[in-house]
Parts: C-alpha cells; structure tokens; sequence
C-alpha cells in the first residue's frame, strides 16, 4: 500500500523554468483549473434557460446566491453587499476544490499551506485595500482602537498589527489540516478495504459513510473559511 502522504505531492505536468525558478505547471495547478472550470460549466448548465419563475436548475444557484447574499449582510451590513461578487467567487472556489479532491486520481489543492495561504493573503490584501477606500485614514483605528491611550499605542499597535496579519495563517491552517486530515483517514482506510479482500464488506461500508462525511466536511469547510472572511470584510469597513 502506498503511503497516505503520497497523494498531497505535486507532480510537474509540464515543466517551466525561468532563470532558474520552477514554475511548471502541475497537478496542483490543473487541479484548480479544473475547479474554475466546472464552477463555470455547472453555473452556465444550471442557468441556460432562465425565466421569471425559476425551474428546479435555475432554483440551485439562486438559493446559493441568496445564502451567500444573507451571509454578507448579516457579517459586513449593505456596505458590504458591493464586494458580493469577491466573497461568492471565494466561497465556490474553495468548496468545489474541497469536493474535487475527493474524487478518485483527483487532487486537493486546499490542503497545501502554499495554495490556500496564497488565496488568504489575497482576501486580506483586499480587506485592507476596501477598508482604507472606505474609511480613508480612519483605518489607522484598526490598529489603535477609539478609547485606548495614545501613551499605550507602543503596546496595541503592535499587538493589532500581530493580529491582523494572523487572519491569512487562521483561515489557512484552520483548511488545510482539516482536508489533510480527511485524506489521510480516507487512504488509510482505503487501505484496509484492500487488505480484508472479500470480508471487507463492513470497510466498504464504513468508508462510504466516511466519504459522505467527508462530503460534509467539505462544504462545512468552505462555508467557515467564507464566514470569516466575512467578518474580517466588516473589521475593515466599520470602525473600532
């Protein structure tokens, strides 16, 4: 049995150097072109005959928008109803990823540090870009909250600086080790499905469930990583 490790290595598919840099383009990467591929496959089959009262297709994508679209309200106010389409993208990128690794001979981006620690720098990058738009110089309150001494800002400013830029690690760690762990779990089990030979059908069984769980963990997953991402969107346009 191979190592339950082996499936996170990235493999080059085509191999690219520049100058001495690696940038071939490999499993990780066609993994995730799959993932932007499918969201929009899926999106334009489900809304290709669009009416007034919606089918049972058009109803999917509309319920997801409306969830999404609550969500935001409810984390951010209006203000942040605006940057809809940034936090809708996140939220389907991230979950179809979680859901394509689980496919057999597929491969889970969103259990790398680098892939997932990329997409989070990014959502904190425009965090920051969206709350200094909005509140101009006033965001230099992020890091001295109203009410806290100026003769303490030597103490808090570097505290709230730590704390920012904590949210990527947060959100990447929090993704990454519970896809790991999953996967992990599902080859070792794998495993011992193969070994029993004809008495593993109780295996079989067990790791259906564990796949429907997985499923599950999923989705839950990508639904936690886009609540937060909510949350630190509203820090940044609402004052201390």
């Amino acid at each position: 049995m191979s190592s339950p490790l082996e499936q996170f290595e990235i493999k080059p598919i085509v191999g690219l150097y520049v100058k001495g840099y690696d940038i071939s383009f490999s499993n990780s990467a066609l993994a995730m072109v799959i993932s932007s591929a499918a969201i929009i496959l899926i999106f334009a089959l489900l809304l290709r005959k669009r009416s007034i009262i919606p089918n049972l297709a058009q109803s999917v994508p509309e319920a997801l928008y409306e969830f999404i679209y609550n969500l935001i309200k409810s984390s951010t106010g209006k203000a942040g109803l605006k940057y809809f389409s940034f936090i809708f993208c996140l939220f389907l990128y991230i979950a179809v990823g979680n859901v394509f690794g689980l496919f057999p001979y597929s491969f889970t981006f969103t259990s790398h540090i680098a892939a997932v620690g990329a997409l989070s720098i990014l959502a904190l990058i425009f965090n920051m870009i969206v709350g200094i738009r909005a509140r101009k110089l006033g965001y230099l309150r992020t890091f001295l909250p109203k009410g806290i001494p100026y003769a303490l800002a030597p103490l808090v400013v570097p505290i709230e600086m730590i704390s920012l830029l904590s949210k990527p690690f947060s959100l990447t760690v929090r993704l990454v080790a519970n896809m790991t762990v999953g996967h992990i779990m599902l080859k070792i089990l794998g495993g011992f499905v193969v070994g029993l030979g004809l008495f593993g059908f109780v295996p079989i069984v067990f790791q259906a469930l564990i796949i429907i769980f997985e499923l599950f963990i999923a989705v839950l997953q990508a639904f936690i990583y886009t609540v937060l991402s909510c949350i630190y969107l509203g820090d940044a346009l609402r004052a201390h």
